[in-house]
């Protein structure tokens, strides 16, 4: 009976395993070459990746020799600044290893790389690997093209079972995309997927044809990964092939490159949910930074003073009840969270592009009675806190106390409910012009609504306290 085998538990909070110094110990041993080699056959990629980084150059020089040219490629398809060990090798070398990743890694390497440097290596490279390349690299970043990779394995449709996996086992030598085989008509075009599983277990005299899914998802090399992201998310494949207008394969969409590309959608609508026209990372210039922000500033400041001013057409109102003042930023604040909270909302269901007109009205009606009930009960909690505050702490009638609360109260509801519909109607009206919704930012929503709550604010007040109630400090 064979040993049975547990995996260990890893107890909550426990540190993912750093192979790094274990690694660097094996390297800096006086084992054979050949003997290296084999024992770090059992580390992951990404480990030797992480070792490289951390290792002087002296030292990375004895790990690419120990790698080899093989594993060095699929070494360095997980390193970040992958450029600069590119530079460490000479160009014959770095040509090979590039030319060993793939395609769509190989690209990203490349784009590291000055033009001059770029162009040598591409003329040392096997002509169809630096023309699968340069296929990739022609489309530009925000089509689906650019994000493709060319390993995929084709078979032609009227192959007999052994055949197909005669052409199977061949292509596999430099292909490790196998999971979905993909067959073509005779002039190439595609015609739909085989699953590996499938053509494994069938009998040599069956049909090729009986194992073809003809209806399988595909996407086209033009379209915009933001155009066709959801369809691609909807289909749970290990990769989804990519056509060209003539509808002839190119390559295929992986389901890791899918994960990288949801990753880069939210990042730049968070992004730009703070405001800002692009991403930013630890290292970005200073100068770079103050560029992507200060455009939505310039928006905003414009926007603040346009507030400013409508609060000065109530000074009137300032200088009779000086008390309203003090409660300003409260019904401002409560409305900004409201819209913050129904843009959130609403661009998370924007990003499904099949949403009906139907669901749209649907989704502004449910927001809209959620932020006026939610309006209405904190109206009401506040106008009682607030009215009991100004009685018996401030020392006010009764009338007045309960009247100023209540004016509070129903300003905050009202403030409340429209900057429940504003961000949910804002980012629809984006969408509909064609921009992307989520350049309705959250600065930029709480400002708008900022202009709501001043004038609901204080026209309330003008009309309740002063005009009907005539109360005047």
């Amino acid at each position: 009976m064979a040993e049975e085998k547990y995996l260990p538990v890893n107890p909550e909070g426990a540190a993912y395993p750093d192979y790094t110094e274990e690694l660097t110990l094996l390297l800096r041993s006086r084992r054979p070459m050949a003997e290296l080699r084999q024992e770090m056959e059992g580390y992951h990629d990404n480990d030797l990746a992480d070792l490289l980084e951390q290792l002087p150059p002296q030292d990375r020089r004895r790990l690419y020799r120990i790698l080899g040219l093989e594993r060095m490629s699929d070494v360095f398809a997980y390193l970040e600044d992958v450029g600069t060990y590119i530079e460490e090798l000479d160009a014959e070398l770095a040509a090979d290893v590039i030319e060993g990743m793939d395609a769509d890694d190989a690209v990203e390497v490349l784009e590291e790389l000055d033009e001059d440097k770029r162009q040598e290596l591409l003329e040392l490279m096997d002509p169809d690997a630096a023309e699968d390349i340069q296929l990739i690299d022609s489309y530009d970043d925000d089509l689906i093209g650019s994000r493709m990779t060319t390993n995929y394995v084709a078979i032609g449709r009227d192959l007999t079972i052994p055949e197909a996996m005669k052409s199977l086992v061949r292509q596999a030598a430099d292909n490790d995309n196998i999971g979905t085989l993909y067959a073509l008509q005779e002039d190439g075009t595609f015609y739909g997927a085989i699953d590996l599983k499938d053509l494994i277990v069938a009998r040599k005299e069956a049909q090729l044809e009986d194992l073809i899914v003809t209806s399988y998802p595909f996407v086209y090399a033009t379209w915009t990964v933001e155009s066709c992201i959801e369809q691609l998310k909807d289909y749970s494949e290990d990769s989804i092939p990519v056509l060209g207008e003539d509808n002839r394969l190119l390559g295929v969409i992986t389901a890791q490159e899918l994960i990288e590309v949801v990753d880069e959608e939210m990042s730049e609508d968070y992004a730009r949910l703070a405001g800002l026209t692009a991403e930013e990372d630890l290292e970005e210039p200073l100068l770079r930074s103050m560029q992507k922000r200060i455009p939505w500033l310039i928006v905003l400041l414009f926007l603040g003073l346009g507030v400013s001013a409508v609060v000065s057409l109530f000074e009137d109102v300032v200088s009779s009840l000086t008390l309203i003042v003090c409660f300003q930023s409260l019904t401002l604040s409560m409305a900004g969270n409201v819209g913050t909270q129904s843009l959130a909302v609403t661009i998370r269901v924007l990003m499904d592009e099949q949403i009906s007109g139907r669901e749209s009205a649907a989704l502004v009606f449910k927001e809209l009675r959620v932020a006026f009930l939610n309006g209405t009960v904190l109206g009401l909690a506040s106008a009682g806190l607030i009215g009991l505050y100004v009685w018996l702490v401030k020392g006010n009638d009764p009338l007045f106390a309960f009247a100023t609360s209540g004016c509070i109260g129903l300003s905050m509801a009202i403030a409340m409910t429209i900057s429940g519909l504003t961000g949910t109607v804002v980012p629809m009206l984006f969408k509909k012009l064609r921009i992307d919704p989520a350049v309705a930012s959250g600065p930029l929503i709480t400002t708008i609504n900022d202009l709501v709550a001043v004038v609901a604010y204080y026209g309330l007040a003008w009309w309740m306290l002063i005009h009907t109630l005539q109360f005047v400090a």
